[in-house]
């Protein structure tokens, strides 16, 4: 252990050394398609990494990530194929990869990341959005891999700033003694509330199932809720006013009929200038059915394309609604740069890196300016490691809701062998319910339960089979 003082702050944390890295792949197929923006995803590879680190002790542990490798949503640029945008993450892990195994001096786990983070998106320029998984993902790994080997949690890890933030790689604009103390305070639920995605061409109702799946999980709306007592809820807008006006009704008639509930709203960078969703707030104002759904609105995520976001002041928006930047949220100023334009909000995302979450969380805690906050958002996190650690991850950053979809548009742990199905599930038998292939997230009441996610590593008591996967093509 050493003592990094640097930056006023007394961090005690480990030095570590990345020795080697696997990558790996299954290919997922959705049980429904997911529009979002522009895109249908109906297929996707799930990337899996296996990391070994070293200590100073010259002591050795491994640990393991996973996360899917969603096109159209990291690069919307229409002249890429999904081929194209798959093979951007992977290259960002391989990139991520070899320089993390560059020859370097031990060192914590929060410093390995940000320089792996920095240099990977040094050697690829133009999408820092892409360019930075492969470090989310090495990172995710190396702390696992840290808390097996100290036979500590993620969340003692983080309390404890065994993490090593700090030191010279942490922001300017952060006080390190105020960061410490904000850690240290960070208590983790029991459960959190899953927010339901509402895919731009999901059924809203029973009678809108052209083709039914028929696995018995549901396909519905209507269904959704019944099964799961969903009370938070996330809707896809579509950019087109009539559209979005007709199936925000529908889908209202449904939630209505609940006692409570709330909603965010989300753009995909689909509309085009501020006064095209000035239009559609104001529709959706004047609509009496929509009266309760109006009411209900949390915020609005990213409604312009990132490439004009950072040019365009909300201007009268921002004191209808809070406004939340996610696929904009590419680097360490975009929030700064954002709330400057009116945004209040900005999202936490493992594939985005799980420091970068933390370190939000750090200024919006000790931060001056009041009404900032951060959201829980999904990029279809699966079964098993990637949904574990993002939940975690959220939890003990204190947000009380998270976006939750990969249950309702995969079904379980697909390709995972049954041997790995039951170690999961016996080692989270409150996370997971046993279904007829294997597990499948339990949301309860609206709710998760979580209090497993403390096991000894990065919220998993299971490792995935590395053996039944293939390499990363």
């Amino acid at each position: 252990m050493t003592m990094d003082s640097s930056t006023g702050g007394s961090v005690t944390a480990p030095r570590i050394k990345i020795v080697e890295i696997d990558a790996f792949q299954r290919d997922i197929r959705l049980r429904l398609p997911f529009r979002f923006g522009a895109a249908t995803l109906e297929k996707a590879p799930q990337a899996f990494l296996r990391v070994r680190i070293e200590d100073e002790e010259g002591r050795t542990a491994i640990g393991a990530a996973a996360e899917m490798m969603v096109p159209k949503w990291f690069d919307k640029n229409p002249a890429l194929t999904t081929a194209q945008n798959v093979d951007q993450l992977r290259t960002s892990i391989r990139t991520a990869a070899a320089a993390s195994l560059e020859p370097s001096a031990p060192t914590t786990l929060f410093a390995a990341a940000r320089l792996n983070e920095m240099e990977t998106v040094r050697r690829l320029p133009g999408n820092p959005l892409a360019a930075g998984f492969g470090p989310s993902l090495i990172a995710r790994a190396a702390l696992d891999a840290y808390c097996r080997l100290a036979d500590i949690s993620f969340f003692e890890a983080v309390r404890g700033n065994l993490i090593g933030i700090g030191g010279p790689m942490l922001p300017d604009d952060i006080d390190a003694d105020a960061a410490l103390a904000m850690l240290s305070d960070l208590r983790p639920a029991g459960s959190i509330s899953a927010r339901h995605t509402i895919g731009l061409v999901d059924p809203i109702s029973e009678g809108d199932i052209l083709h039914p799946v028929g696995d018995g999980l549901p396909e519905s709306l209507e269904a959704v809720i019944t099964r799961y007592g969903n009370r938070w809820f996330k809707i896809k807008l579509s950019g087109t006013i009539d559209a979005d006006i007709d199936r925000l009704t529908r889908i209202a008639a449904v939630l209505d009929r609940l006692p409570d509930y709330r909603v965010t709203v989300d753009g995909n960078e689909q509309f085009g200038a501020p006064e095209q969703l000035a239009a559609l707030l104001a529709q959706i104002g004047a609509t009496p059915r929509l009266a309760r759904l109006r009411a209900a609105i949390a915020f609005v995520e990213q409604p312009f394309s990132r490439a004009i976001t950072m040019e365009t002041p909300l201007g009268d928006l921002a004191a209808q609604l809070p406004f939340l930047i996610d696929e904009s949220d590419d680097g360490d100023g975009a929030f700064a740069s954002a709330r400057r334009l009116g945004y209040t909000g900005v999202s936490s995302k493992t594939c985005k890196g799980i420091y970068r979450s933390l370190l939000k969380a750090i200024r919006i805690r000790t931060g001056t300016v009041p009404g900032l906050f951060l959201s829980g958002e999904d990029l279809t996190c699966q079964a098993g490691l990637a949904v574990q650690q993002d939940l975690a991850l959220v939890s003990l950053i204190g947000l009380s809701h998270v976006e939750r979809n990969g249950h309702h548009y995969v079904a379980g742990m697909q390709g995972a062998p049954q041997a790995e199905k039951a170690r999961f599930a016996a080692a989270h038998p409150d996370l997971y319910e046993q279904g007829g292939d294997g597990p499948l997230l339990s949301i309860r009441d609206g709710r998760i339960a979580i209090a497993s996610l403390g096991a000894v590593g990065y919220a998993s008591g299971a490792l995935p089979d590395f053996e039944a996967m293939m390499p990363l093509s």
